[in-house]
């Protein structure tokens, strides 16, 4: 078991590297050079910021599937935390494979001009995010209120995410972080709908 789990991320990290090598022009050969983008690169920053973006949206995700026994909200859940954990882990790769820090001393977003924004409150680093207090009261709720509750907070968040994976659309270099951005927007876009109309099922309004 711990074997065949070794293998499989060992692959995963070669599919990582292949797929960035050969995006940025580079092969199997010996005279093969990988370009790396700079620490301060928009490619840098939303691989950085998003992994964070993601980090939460996975925990909110496992909050709501202990709260409620309904399969609809514990299906988009368990979708959700699978999707961005893997997404997450493939943008933390390639800071590895860049060799670039995962933290960086600047604030959020100034790779998409937003540094002097004003930060966020209470654990909310990024536009979207839920602060600490929505979080802690996410987990007090059950049934029903906590259904509205995930809905509602994921809505923000992937909006928050929606912008963030623009911005790396029309910045980032690297071919495969840009298409990946470019899937995210669809995707939660389309999950965005689909919460819509899970609220208006419920009898209750996005905010």
């Amino acid at each position: 078991m711990v074997a065949g789990a070794a293998v499989t991320a060992l692959v995963a990290a070669g599919a990582i590297s292949y797929a960035v090598a050969e995006d940025h022009g580079g092969g199997s050969g010996a005279g093969s050079v990988l370009r790396v983008p700079a620490a301060d690169s928009a490619d840098a920053g939303f691989a950085r910021d998003m992994a964070v973006h993601h980090q939460q949206a996975v925990e909110m995700s496992y909050i709501v599937r202990d709260r409620t026994r309904d399969p609809e909200v514990r299906r988009l859940a368990y979708d959700i935390a699978q999707t961005q954990a893997n997404q997450r882990g493939m943008l933390l790769g390639w800071l590895d494979l860049w060799g670039l820090p995962k933290v960086s001393a600047d604030p959020p977003m100034t790779w998409m001009g937003m540094g002097d924004a004003p930060a966020g409150k209470d654990g909310a680093l990024m536009p979207g995010m839920a602060t600490n207090a929505e979080l802690r009261e996410l987990g007090r709720l059950s049934g029903r209120k906590a259904e509205i509750d995930y809905l509602r907070l994921m809505t923000a968040h992937h909006r928050g995410g929606v912008h963030m994976a623009e911005g790396c659309a029309a910045r980032c270099s690297v071919g495969v972080e840009r298409r990946l951005a470019q899937g995210m927007v669809q995707a939660q876009r389309s999950e965005i709908q689909l919460m819509a109309d899970m609220l208006k099922k419920r009898g209750a309004a996005i905010s």
